[in-house]
């Protein structure tokens, strides 16, 4: 048999998943990493213990099916977007830690930036909001806080990227590229060129050198791995896409108006819009879907969330308020609803549709009849609404008619999650067979470009429904729950400042 190899870099863990003709998962291996926290708002990963685990997950999940690197056509790369790793283009050095997407410390530079230009002007030529959750800014940080970094950026010395650049770098033995749809996500490309745009690195007083060579998703191999890798063989890396944009192509949303929202440490709900830019004016990104070599680029509306998953953990982990998320579940389920208790999971700001830095985390509408279970059940819903207002949104933007809604990620183990999900939309949410949608897309995005898989329409064949949850709410109770969410968001707002002004 031949496979397909997938490399997933996320946010807390690297998996390697082998895929079939069938695009059914064979053999997978998965190793987290460590999350640093420097600072309040700072989050850093140790892109060389990332290496490690990348060598270390794919040389498992080889050694589970007994697999020669022979049997693998291609390794596609799916990943975290956003987070920025700086690295010497020469001998590899690693720079500075990678500045991971949640981190916050750009935040003053967006701010003086919006002030000089003005939103609009970065967002219609991005098709993104200014915000530190951006690649840019946490380039800009490295380079003002490092005289030298700056000199060898100047000279091309020193490159940075997203992840699948250094993954590509470090598996090839060089090649320095990032696919589209992560150059999407630096809030300094062209959206409309897919270039680098000179008055957007002008602003940001960044040098072109510096940056990776945007290739497409799909079409063209980027390199082949090194005998002394982990592959140990020259097998074609071909097929990248930014996580999100590999679940939406995993998920088989093709056509304009196809959408998903995946459940993962953040949320994030994309819409296929086709081959037109549509810029949103209700909070929403436009990005990059994917891009086959020699053709447009296919564009999507995005809605993105920063702690979803991460709010279970967070009451895990933190607050110890339950020992795993089946539990959380299990509590939730003991009781009907709310009890009038909305969580605002803010942490590090709000995301779309808001987009506010300022925002911190709240819990309110506790009384004293609200138990534990009631506060489980609030920690799950939290991420419902978030989705809510993105989709409403969504077809503020677009016009679109959501008549059903594709999800992936591994909240969509929880079953008072989804159903809730559905009731809130008041459609159908349905979750596919293959539930690692990420690094299925990711596997047809490789296995196309080497004719593994035909076409898009056997890639869309195999998609497989799993399981449906049906809307049973009432719609007056679903604008009421809504109503109290939102005047739940608003007492998140201008607690920065608050803060600042008390420690005056």
């Amino acid at each position: 048999m031949k496979f397909v190899g997938a490399l997933d870099q996320g946010t807390t863990s690297t998996r390697c998943i082998l895929f079939d003709h069938q695009g059914n998962i064979c053999y997978s291996h998965q190793k987290e990493h460590t999350q640093y926290f420097p600072q309040p708002g700072w989050v850093e990963h140790d892109p060389l213990e990332i290496w490690e685990a990348t060598q270390e997950v794919i040389e498992h999940a080889l050694t589970q099916g007994e697999i020669s690197f022979n049997d693998l056509v291609a390794l596609g790369i799916t990943n975290q977007r956003e987070t920025i790793v700086a690295w010497e283009v020469e001998s590899g050095k690693i720079r500075h830690n990678a500045i991971v997407w949640q981190d916050l410390r750009g935040a003053a530079l967006i701010d003086a930036l919006v002030d000089r230009v003005g939103s609009e002007y970065i967002h219609k030529r991005s098709g993104l909001i200014p915000s530190p959750y951006f690649s840019a800014s946490k380039i800009a940080w490295m380079l003002e806080n490092d005289p030298s970094l700056r000199d060898d950026a100047s000279q091309g010395k020193v490159v940075f990227g997203t992840m699948d650049a250094f993954l590509v770098y470090k598996l090839t033995g060089g090649r320095i590229v990032t696919d589209v749809t992560n150059a999407s996500r630096y809030l300094l490309m062209n959206i409309e060129t897919l270039n680098w745009d000179d008055e957007l690195l002008e602003l940001f007083n960044i040098p072109k050198a510096s940056l990776p060579r945007v290739v497409p998703s799909i079409g063209e191999i980027y390199g082949y791995t090194t005998v002394d890798g982990p592959l140990k063989g020259p097998i074609p890396v071909c097929g990248i896409l930014g996580d999100q944009q590999a679940a939406l192509f995993g998920q088989g949303c093709f056509e304009v108006g196809e959408m998903k929202s995946t459940y993962g440490t953040g949320g994030f709900l994309l819409a296929n819009i086709g081959h037109e830019i549509q810029f949103s004016e209700n909070g929403l990104l436009t990005t990059v879907a994917y891009q086959m070599k020699g053709e447009k680029p296919l564009y999507a509306l995005e809605g993105s969330i920063a702690v979803a998953g991460s709010l279970v953990q967070w009451a895990r982990d933190n607050l110890k308020l339950v020992e795993s998320a089946q539990q959380l579940d299990t509590e939730a389920e003991k009781v009907e609803d709310n009890g009038g208790v909305y969580i605002v999971p803010a942490f590090s700001g709000l995301f779309a549709p808001y987009w506010r830095s300022d925002a911190r985390g709240v819990i309110v509408g506790l009384t004293g009849y609200v138990t534990k279970e009631h506060i489980c059940r609030a920690i799950l819903e939290a991420t419902a609404f978030q989705v809510k207002d993105i989709v409403d949104a969504m077809q503020k933007d677009s016009q679109l008619t959501i008549s059903q809604l594709k999800v992936d990620g591994g909240m969509t183990n929880s079953e008072p999650l989804m159903a809730f999900q559905a009731n809130l939309l008041g459609v159908d949410v349905i979750r596919p067979k293959v539930a690692e949608t990420t690094a299925l897309g990711a596997a047809y995005a490789a296995g196309l470009t080497v004719n593994f898989w035909p076409s898009l329409e056997v890639v869309r064949q195999q998609w497989q429904a799993d399981r449906l949850w049906s809307s049973t709410l009432d719609e007056h109770t679903r604008d009421r729950l809504m109503a109290s969410w939102k005047e739940a968001v608003k007492r998140t707002l201008n607690w920065v400042v608050e803060q600042k002004e008390e420690s005056v």
